[in-house]
């Protein structure tokens, strides 16, 4: 039996990390990136998001390749390497092992001994598959190791999180992913533009799990940076700007209060808020006609009944 090998690229720098958490408090419309919102208790509240009725996301996700996969396996053939970005705990790309054949998979998250657990696990099921784990931050630079190996590869990015990109940073992302590919192709998962009244639920739960999932946030900030932001002073917004065409989240002070942490503090006024994630919805011609800008020839599309979300195969 093969044994995974784990890479960690790039190293935590918490002065970095302070640095940009600061600007981004002190900035005149506070913003934060989203990936801030996944400490520990974090990524379980996300976990917790995608199993309520209002989070059609993932199982409307998971309907489409249970019904296409048949026809992705056709179209991308026999995939020697499957590239996973933002693996977590690597089942999604797990299901696709058999039907596309892969011979080689490569889990990429941000921390490679996050992900020890699920490829050993992997691996104990797949024993003749080779695998790797790589620990990498690619929100910014996505720059694969050499032992990835060469040639063709499929990139898989499911979920939806393209949408935590702007549109001109997804250009970016996607340009590239299609360097990245070597040749090979793209299967992404897409959310889709709809109705208010099912997009927003979707980010603003009745059970109040998403608005921890953000105020939680809070409490990483208290942490990373010694802040003494006390969580009773902020709630939770979770809205459709129709102009960007995207949900946003933010954090909305509900009274007048001054955060503080070593060397600065911020001054909030009563309905100032911090702007947490962006999650982009895309009409289909138009995510297909941005995959052809980032460079990839063609494109194909799985969408499921209701239209709410989509599957591409981009090859490059």
């Amino acid at each position: 039996m093969n044994t995974p090998r784990l890479i960690q690229l790039g190293h935590e720098d918490p002065a970095a990390t302070r640095a940009e958490l600061i600007a981004g408090l002190g900035a005149p419309q506070s913003a934060l990136s989203p990936k801030f919102l996944y400490d520990a208790l974090g990524s379980r509240l996300f976990a917790a998001i995608t199993e309520l009725p209002e989070y059609y996301l993932t199982r409307t996700e998971a309907a489409i390749f249970r019904q296409y996969l048949g026809e992705m396996a056709e179209a991308l053939g026999p995939v020697a390497t499957l590239v996973d970005l933002g693996a977590g705990n690597c089942e999604k790309a797990a299901r696709l092992f058999a039907a596309l054949a892969v011979r080689h998979y490569v889990a990429v998250d941000i921390s490679a001994d996050y992900l020890r657990e699920s490829l050993d696990r992997l691996q104990y099921e797949h024993p003749a598959m080779r695998m790797l784990g790589i620990g990498l931050d690619f929100s910014h630079t996505l720059n694969l190791p050499v032992e990835v190996g060469a040639g063709p590869r499929t990139l898989f990015y499911p979920g939806s999180s393209i949408g935590n990109f702007t549109p001109h940073e997804a250009l970016i992302f996607l340009r590239q992913v299609h360097a990245a590919s070597q040749g090979g192709n793209l299967l992404i998962g897409v959310d889709l533009v709809k109705p208010d009244a099912v997009l927003v639920p979707a980010y603003d739960d009745a059970l109040g799990i998403t608005a921890a999932f953000n105020r939680n946030l809070l409490l990483h900030l208290n942490r990373l940076i010694d802040a003494d932001f006390d969580i009773a002073d902020w709630r939770h917004i979770g809205l459709f700007n129709h102009a960007e065409s995207r949900i946003e989240m933010h954090l909305e002070a509900l009274r007048d209060c001054r955060v503080s942490w070593p060397g600065g503090s911020r001054q909030f006024s009563v309905g100032e808020r911090i702007h947490s994630e962006n999650s982009c919805k895309w009409r289909p011609d138009d995510f297909a006609d941005l995959l052809r800008q980032a460079g990839f020839r063609q494109v194909r599309q799985w969408r499921d009944e209701r239209d709410w979300f989509a599957v591409f195969a981009a090859f490059a």
